[in-house]
């Protein structure tokens, strides 16, 4: 019998070309960038290009995410002419806050069956500054069932705060067991230049910010951010900065909440899949990049994934689980709640920080032992659409 948190690691034998991560590109967050989102994306997009050391003109397939404020219907086409990119390829995705793995395991497939070389995923936009607040939330509040959920006057907060309040009676917790998570994520945002919120909170903060929807208060939810990120997905030249995609899983077993198995919300399928790709176990990760919309998204991921064991999220982030020391870092850039949250980007920007981690590029923010297989996972819509992604890398020594 496996302890917790331990899972059976089978390599699944891939035919194809290696799908390497060559370059990533992420702008900073915040409430106004002065920017539109095809600048936002554009300017994401060149700092990845120019990372992998590629021109635009060498991009053969462009994907790029959604964007509230842009509503183009061929985002990825506007994009690509943008740039002066002629790719073979160029098609748009909106799987609400998932959109950026989902691109990057479409990506892989494209590589690992020999159908493209250069891959370019973007997503960003002005979120904060390109709409009203209250237009934000309305669009936002669209992935509640049209006649059951959105007439009732529901929004993105209050359909986490229904998933906040069952998680919390089932394991006889309050609002105070949550709330180390936000902390822990503020504390890495500190050491980032990037960062909308860099000033440092306590569990005390979190508690008496305003409620947004009861039990989420302001710190619980993350912030409407301005930003971009990128990322080139290629196949393998030999790049000794490059990191392997060495596995990918999805799942998508429910879109409204009133529809959802709080239990096995579609997480622990999507974790297992990509674990097994990749021939690693939970033990084996070294660094952990878990979409945190709110505090609840981010408790409910971990512990169906199997990082930790239920109700026990918020404590083993207080425990220093979590931070840079800890057996699982997680979100060393601040993650959604601090970072920001600019759409697709916010998830992307998870990505992002890994990468830089297992180069050893982190800067400040660099851990003492280079990381060489981590995890990501993001989910859209109401814990609807679930990816995860398994990174490694063969870099070798400390920082």
């Amino acid at each position: 019998m496996r302890a917790f948190g331990e899972t059976e690691a089978v390599h699944h034998e891939r035919d194809g070309d290696d799908a390497m991560i060559t370059g990533v590109g992420l702008t900073e967050f915040g409430r106004d960038s002065g920017s539109t989102a095809l600048e936002l994306q554009a300017r994401a997009a060149y700092g990845a290009l120019d990372d992998s050391g590629l021109s635009s003109g060498d991009v053969d397939t462009v994907i790029v995410g959604y964007a509230t404020t842009l509503n183009h219907i061929m985002p990825a086409n506007v994009l690509a002419e943008y740039l002066g990119a002629r790719p073979e390829r160029a098609f748009g995705m909106s799987v609400g806050g998932a959109t950026g793995l989902a691109m990057v395991a479409e990506a892989v497939r494209l590589v690992r069956n020999g159908e493209a070389e250069n891959v370019l995923v973007v997503g960003g936009e002005n979120r904060a500054s390109g709409q009203t607040r209250d237009t934000a939330i309305a669009t936002l509040a669209q992935v509640g069932h049209a006649t059951h959920e959105v007439l009732l006057g529901a929004n993105i907060p209050a359909y986490y705060a229904l998933l906040a309040a069952e998680y919390l009676d089932r394991y006889g917790l309050g609002r105070a067991d949550l709330a180390p998570l936000a902390v822990q994520m503020r504390a890495h945002a500190v050491t980032h230049p990037g960062a909308q919120f860099r000033k440092p909170i306590s569990v005390d903060d979190v508690l008496a910010a305003p409620l947004i929807a009861d039990p989420l208060g302001l710190l619980d939810c993350c912030p409407i951010s301005d930003g971009a990120a990128a990322v080139v997905i290629s196949i393998d030249r030999g790049d000794p900065r490059a990191v392997t995609v060495a596995g990918i899983g999805q799942s998508n077993p429910h879109q409204h909440v009133s529809e959802a198995d709080f239990h096995d919300v579609g997480a622990r399928s999507s974790a297992q899949a990509a674990l097994r790709e990749a021939g690693v176990a939970i033990d084996g990760l070294e660094i952990l990049g878990i979409y945190d919309s709110f505090t609840i998204t981010l408790a409910i991921l971990l512990e169906q994934i199997g990082i930790v064991e239920p109700g026990t999220a918020g404590r083993r982030a207080a425990e220093g689980l979590f931070g840079p020391e800890g057996r699982f870092p997680l979100n060393l850039h601040g993650g959604l709640l601090s970072y920001g949250h600019s759409g697709v980007a916010g998830g992307m920007a998870h990505l992002v920080e890994m990468v830089v981690q297992m180069r050893g590029e982190a800067q400040q923010r660099q851990l003492d032992s280079r990381p060489r297989r981590g995890l990501l996972h993001a989910d859209g819509g109401v814990l609807s659409a679930h990816v995860t992604a398994v990174l490694s890398s063969t870099m070798k020594g400390g920082r």
